[in-house]
């Protein structure tokens, strides 16, 4: 049995993240990936956290598909919806994260552990559940990789212009899984238009929710390559900062 870490009590940093992994139609992972990534298995997965950002706590939800981009697998990240407005633009300009905000409410009370995301006054995401037992985590340290896609449209609205190109940018975390809780609940996708996750990955089979607690111990944000930019275009036109399809920053 994997003892619980240690942290002082009421203190965001040893938090565990809520991590639900669900299977979905791969029509709806074709249609987001832009070309230049392969699809990995039909998968999403969701998590709900809260981490010290700017010395504050900052709430937030992620989005992520598997995806493989020039023969390194990961996951391609659709969209993090946070309540921290400083944090928004600064990583998009910087980094390509697709950051957007939004009102998130996580809790856990005793083994009592529920979770909802709301973005333009629309609920999206909601999980409702209660703690089971533990899991054992993986032993050592492990890399997983996130992409996300950088670029910027041609000043003026040329079409099929960019001021910067589509460039993929790989961000290379390492971890150590600390502790695991398995539970019992269960992820509701509601419909949105301006978080289309239940329209694009419907939720087929809800393969596992867990809370995570990870110790962080490296993270690497390089440029990857470049896709094609006439390929990339009908991708360039995105819900906000997210990358769900949209159109003039709104949703289709």
């Amino acid at each position: 049995m994997t003892e619980t870490p240690m942290s002082r009590p009421g203190e965001i940093a040893g938090w565990p993240k809520l991590v639900v992994k669900y299977r979905t139609d791969p029509a709806g992972i074709a249609q987001l990936l832009p070309p230049g990534f392969s699809a990995g298995e039909p998968t999403v997965t969701v998590g709900v956290y809260c981490v010290p950002v700017h010395g504050e706590p900052e709430y937030g939800v992620s989005v992520k598909v598997p995806a493989t981009f020039d023969g390194t697998d990961g996951f391609y990240s659709l969209g993090m919806g946070i309540d921290q407005e400083a944090a928004v633009f600064i990583s998009g300009e910087l980094n390509g994260q697709p950051k957007f905000l939004c009102d998130i409410r996580f809790y856990r009370l005793g083994d009592h552990v529920e979770a909802r995301t709301i973005h333009q006054g629309y609920t999206f995401l909601e999980f409702e559940g209660d703690v089971t037992g533990t899991s054992e985590p993986i032993v050592g340290d492990f890399t997983e990789h996130e992409w996300w896609t950088k670029y910027s449209r041609a000043v003026g609205s040329v079409e099929k212009e960019y001021d910067f190109p589509p460039h993929v940018v790989d961000v290379a975390t390492t971890f150590e899984q600390r502790h695991i809780e398995e539970l019992d609940g269960q992820l509701r996708l509601l419909d949105s238009p301006w978080d289309p996750i239940a329209r694009y990955l419907p939720l087929e089979e809800q393969l596992s929710a867990q809370l995570v607690t990870h110790q962080p111990k490296a993270r690497d944000i390089t440029k990857a390559g470049i896709l094609d930019p006439d390929a990339f275009w009908p991708h360039a036109d995105v819900i906000g900062g997210s990358r769900w399809p949209g159109t003039g920053g709104g949703p289709k």
